[in-house]
């Protein structure tokens, strides 16, 4: 059984920056792909981005590409969101997950989220 447990997220202006890690305990890194995923006020949650066992495959949704990069060391056993030029849009709880990465579907259980605020 894999857990997770999410940090990183606070409050930040439009156009800022902010580095959301997730710590994953149970089972070899290596082995799954993982993702993030948010949900915003009064919004269902929705998918961010995955990224593949060894790394070299990632995924983003439209709205995220080119602002946000997902990154993963698996002898840390951590999977990392780094998200720029963010926008008040993006404020939302954060989440990471095991992925069933060719179809974006989380799988698992969830952590307790990060919360990331954009102030416009």
């Amino acid at each position: 059984q894999v857990q997770v447990a999410e940090s990183g997220g606070g409050l930040v202006q439009a156009g800022g920056s902010l580095r959301l890690s997730c710590a994953v305990s149970g089972r070899p890194g290596s082995t799954y792909s993982m993702g993030w995923f948010r949900q915003g006020p009064g919004k269902e949650r929705e998918f961010v981005a995955a990224i593949s066992p060894s790394g070299g495959s990632t995924d983003y949704r439209d709205s995220v590409k080119g602002r946000f990069t997902i990154s993963r060391d698996n002898a840390k056993n951590t999977v990392s969101l780094q998200m720029n030029s963010l926008k008040p849009e993006d404020t939302a709880v954060y989440y990471c997950a095991r992925i069933i990465y060719n179809i974006r579907a989380p799988t698992g259980s969830w952590g307790q989220g990060t919360q990331v605020t954009v102030s416009s």
